[in-house]
Order: C-alpha cells, then structure tokens, then sequence
C-alpha cells in the first residue's frame, strides 16, 4: 500500500487533492471563458458578413429588376432560354435572416 501522506497524522495527500482540484477547476474556467469569447466574436463577425451579403443581394435584385424592366423582348427571352428551370425567387427580403 503506498501512503501519500506528507505530514504527520496522515492529512498531507488531502491538503493536497484540493488545491489541486481548485486549480483545475479555475483552469477550466478560464478556458471555458475564452471559449465563450472566441465564439461571440466569430458570431459578431459572421452576423457582420451576413449583414453585407443581405444588402449586396438587395441591391443585386433592384439592379436585376432595373436591368429587366429596360432589356428589349428579344434580350429577355435569349436569356430565358440560357437559364436552366428554376424555382421562382422568393420576393426580396422574405428570406433575409434576422439582424
């Protein structure tokens, strides 16, 4: 049997453990916060990239409308027939994820 004990009357290894968990415990901590941090600060950067992309497309589509409204029948229907099939586009902003 192996004795940890340090100091007389055998409570040496106890007043040990629990420094040691202390410290452990305060380790995980920290990393859990800087976790935390690293994560809120990607999300800001993400909601700041989406923010840009929603208003890109916005501005996008009017250009599309505009480009569309003033194209002859003719450029109109050649691009019709060089787009595949697709779904109808949802109306602008339906989509847009929350701010």
């Amino acid at each position: 049997m192996v004795e940890a004990s340090t100091s007389p009357g055998g409570s040496g290894a106890v007043d040990k453990v629990e420094p040691i968990d202390n410290k452990i415990e305060q380790a995980m901590d920290l990393v859990k916060s800087h976790l935390l941090l690293a994560v809120r600060e990607e999300v800001d950067v993400l909601k700041a990239n989406i923010s840009k992309l929603v208003d890109k497309i916005s501005v996008l589509e009017r250009e599309n409308e505009v480009l569309k409204t003033n194209a002859s029948p003719e450029v109109l229907a050649q691009l019709e027939a060089t787009q595949p099939s697709q779904a109808p586009s949802p109306t602008p902003g339906a989509a847009a994820p929350p701010r």
